[in-house]
């Protein structure tokens, strides 16, 4: 049990801290697993991608993904890449266009992990 010590004029005494945590949270590997998702997401343009994505559901064409930001199309290129790479949506290509999709268990994981319902805007 952690402990804070606590001095008196009579001497020092020991008193608990807090109550010990239920599970210990995290291991040390399943947060390195889970920190990329969350540092992809902390973007505000990665995050209104996932959104549009996900709004999109099952699938959302790069050419209206660009469109909706007023950005270069290899910027937007660099984000969905960095959201591929986190695990967060995957994506095949069609002729010229390129379809992205929201991988839910990736989401399912990060949900369960802050142990909240999705958020509406």
């Amino acid at each position: 049990m952690a402990t804070r010590r606590a001095g008196c004029q009579a001497g020092e005494m020991t008193v608990p801290c807090c109550a010990p945590l239920a599970d210990g949270g995290l291991s040390a590997e399943a947060a390195a697993d889970l920190a990329p998702a969350f540092k992809a997401l902390g973007d505000p343009v990665r995050l209104r991608l996932v959104s549009l994505i996900a709004a999109s559901a099952p699938e959302a064409c790069v050419c209206d993904l660009t469109d909706a930001f007023d950005l270069s199309g290899p910027t937007i290129s660099y984000h969905l890449k960095t959201l591929r790479q986190a695990g967060l949506v995957d994506c095949e290509r069609r002729g010229t266009w390129v379809y992205y999709w929201i991988r839910p268990e990736a989401l399912r994981t990060m949900g369960a992990l802050l142990g909240t319902a999705p958020v509406a805007s």
